[in-house]
């Protein structure tokens, strides 16, 4: 068995394993690192002696983990989250009024949810520092994983992965937008053959909503539109929406206050979601944290009652 407490096991080891994996090539590593690229590679070299198994598998495209170094980069993610959150305890021991709350965000609570959790936050918080990072599910996993943020806001699909443990807040329809121009806006009835004849915004492959839309232009004898772009940030797909004929769909509350947008009678059999709150399960939250989630719990059943 390796002897991981020797002293030769070093933090740099920890943090450079992270950052290949998230990578996936030396040179990769090395410029996020900012250190040269035989630093890189010594590194890993000294660290696969340490541990007695290769961690990656070398390519012309970079570097592939093996299974030893998927366990290995999960175990050292989740030591590097706990040295973060106890530096970040220490701080907020030391000034109660104070604090830090990293909050990863994708469509599905993006528009109304998060934004007026924050200012509820702020009323009675307003020196906790929230900072937004925004983009796919899986993306955001990795980083819960790492400790770099400390809750997923968003859909619920699916069962939830190991590590993780989830809490809903409430169900959302997803709807057909386009901008209040497009030629369909005025239609009482549009059908999934109507849009189809028109580009589309779509989710990325990896995400349920992308399954799903996929699944009901199937059972309708249709493929998905080939003139298409793929976005999940709003501000992008608002922007498409009001300039151009595109046609996205999205949840429910995402864009609903915005006039230059609107809703078209097209049903969406069976596609919904349940948007709430994503965590890692068996890490301690920060008082931030606790008092971010609180806030989302206070908007989310004020959104449920209107």
């Amino acid at each position: 068995m390796p002897r991981l407490l020797d002293g030769r096991l070093k933090l740099r080891h920890l943090v450079l394993v992270d950052t290949l994996t998230e990578q996936g090539s030396v040179v990769g590593a090395a410029a996020a690192l900012h250190v040269t690229q035989p630093v890189v590679t010594r590194g890993l070299h000294d660290l696969e002696a340490i541990l007695g198994v290769p961690l990656y598998e070398r390519g012309p495209r970079g570097i592939t983990p093996t299974e030893f170094g998927t366990a290995f980069t999960e175990h050292a993610r989740a030591v590097l989250a706990q040295l973060t959150h106890a530096a970040r305890h220490v701080v907020e021991i030391a000034d109660a009024t104070r604090g830090r709350v990293v909050a990863g965000i994708h469509l599905a609570g993006s528009n109304l949810l998060l934004p007026r959790a924050i200012a509820h936050l702020k009323e009675d918080h307003p020196l906790v520092t929230v900072v937004v990072r925004e983009g796919t599910p899986e993306s955001l996993l990795v980083e819960l994983t790492a400790g770099r943020v400390d809750v997923i806001v968003g859909r619920l699909s699916g069962p939830g992965t190991e590590g993780t443990r989830r809490r809903a807040l409430y169900q959302e329809s997803i709807r057909v937008v386009a901008g209040a121009h497009h030629p369909l806006a005025a239609r009482d009835n549009v059908s999934l053959e109507d849009l189809a004849e028109f580009p589309w915004i779509v989710p990325g492959t990896e995400t349920m909503l992308r399954q799903e839309l996929e699944s009901l232009f199937a059972q309708h004898g249709l493929d998905l539109p080939a003139n298409r772009v793929e976005a999940t940030s709003f501000l992008t797909v608002r922007q498409l929406l009001t300039e151009t004929a595109m046609v996205a769909a999205l949840p429910g509350l995402l864009g609903m206050d915005d006039p230059r947008l609107v809703t078209l009678p097209t049903p969406l059999e069976n596609i919904g979601h349940s948007v709430g709150l994503t965590l890692a399960a068996g890490r301690r939250l920060n008082p931030a944290t606790q008092a971010l989630i609180e806030s989302l719990h206070t908007v989310a059943a004020q959104i449920e009652d209107a």
